[in-house]
């Protein structure tokens, strides 16, 4: 495998774990904080609270994620443009 094909491998890898750090994030907040409400009998405060955390938590995962694996964007851009699928159609003449 050449060196190129290797890295976007590596990078669609990178980004299918995006949704797993995110799903995550959320749902593990939020059983700490139906533990916590189980805990100290205190209604729905707890799970709330971690909810909005864990929200929080994983688009910071999503965003630590994409600066780390996505950060030359030009290089991207380019590549898509160049992409002949993406390709604006010639002029048609009368």
């Amino acid at each position: 495998m050449d060196p190129e094909t290797r890295k976007y491998a590596m990078q669609m890898a990178f980004a299918s774990s995006i949704g797993i750090a995110m799903i995550l994030a959320i749902f593990g907040c939020l059983l700490l904080g139906i533990y916590l409400d189980r805990k100290f009998d205190s209604g729905h405060v707890f799970s709330v609270i971690f909810l909005l955390i864990g929200i929080a938590a994983g688009f910071r995962n999503i965003y630590v994620l994409v600066e780390k694996n996505f950060t030359d964007e030009e290089q991207v851009i380019k590549r898509l443009k160049s992409e002949p699928h993406r390709q604006r159609p010639p002029a048609k003449k009368n």
